[in-house]
C-alpha cells in the first residue's frame, strides 16, 4: 500500500508571474483575437502619449492616432459579435 504525501503552502508561490490576461487559445478564438488587439491598442496608445510628453505634433501623430482608432473600432466589431453569438444561443435554450 502506499501513502501518497501531504503537500503544503501555496503551489503557485513559487511562480514569477502569473498568466492572468491568456485566454485559451482553443474554443476562444474571438476572445483570443480580441485580447490581441487590445494588447496592440495598448501598446499605440503608449506610444502617443510618449510622443505628446515629448511634444511631438504632425502627421506621425495623426497616424497612430488613426491606427489606434481602427483598433478600437475593430475590437468593438468583434466584441458585438461575440454578443451576437452568445445572444442567439440564450434565445436558443429558452425555445
Amino acid at each position: 500500500m502506499t501513502t501518497q504525501r501531504r503537500r503544503t503552502g501555496n503551489r503557485l508561490a513559487g511562480q514569477e508571474k502569473p498568466i492572468v490576461d491568456k485566454v485559451p487559445g482553443r474554443g476562444f478564438p474571438i476572445q483570443r483575437e480580441i485580447q490581441k488587439l487590445e494588447n496592440e491598442l495598448n501598446a499605440f496608445n503608449e506610444r502617443i502619449i510618449e510622443l505628446k510628453k515629448e511634444g511631438h505634433r504632425g502627421h506621425a501623430m495623426e497616424v497612430l492616432k488613426a491606427n489606434a482608432m481602427d483598433f478600437a473600432r475593430r475590437i468593438d466589431e468583434l466584441r458585438s459579435v461575440l454578443f451576437e453569438s452568445t445572444k442567439g444561443k440564450s434565445n436558443l435554450s429558452k425555445s
